[in-house]
């Protein structure tokens, strides 16, 4: 952004300068198209109105240079900010996959931690039948302390760009 911001504030100059010789120019031929009107024949006009031709040929090619800077700058301004664009489109890509895959974990841990505690059960219908323990077990006793302190599930949240 740093770039295009300096690349933008070059093409303003450019631009001042391209408007700056566009002007002198115009100047420089009225001059000599009113040196030409006003006495053609002298000598010193001659040499004035062939000076003239000259910065006037010079400017154009001055300014076709300028043209072709500034259409150039233009050019690495736009590759710049499609770049930006296409790299805000993939970072968007891959949250949303990373987002999927969190689901996916958040998904996977629950029915973990479900198979987790049938597991139990059936391990306590197991010592229940053989006679080890007597009393039943309260639901908070199948509560493990990894389940309480792991992260909580993700809510199911879609963005959809249009």
């Amino acid at each position: 952004e740093l770039q295009v911001d300096e690349l933008q504030r070059l093409l303003a100059g450019m631009e001042k300068e391209h408007g700056s010789l566009l002007l002198k120019m115009k100047e420089g031929e009225a001059e000599l198209a009113r040196l030409r009107s006003v006495e053609g024949d002298k000598l010193a006009e001659q040499d004035r109105s062939a000076q003239l031709e000259k910065e006037v040929a010079m400017l154009r090619e001055k300014i076709h240079h300028l043209d072709d800077m500034l259409k150039s700058q233009q050019r690495k301004v736009r590759q710049m900010i499609e770049q930006l664009q296409n790299s805000k489109t993939v970072i968007q890509a891959k949250d949303a996959v990373i987002q999927e895959l969190k689901e996916k974990v958040a998904y996977l841990e629950a029915e973990n931690l479900e198979m987790h505690d049938r597991i139990e059960h059936l391990i306590e219908k197991q010592v229940s039948r053989g006679g080890h323990s007597s009393r039943a077990r309260s639901k908070s006793e199948y509560v493990s302390s990894k389940r309480l302190t792991g992260p909580k599930p993700l809510p199911l949240i879609r963005v959809v760009e249009t």
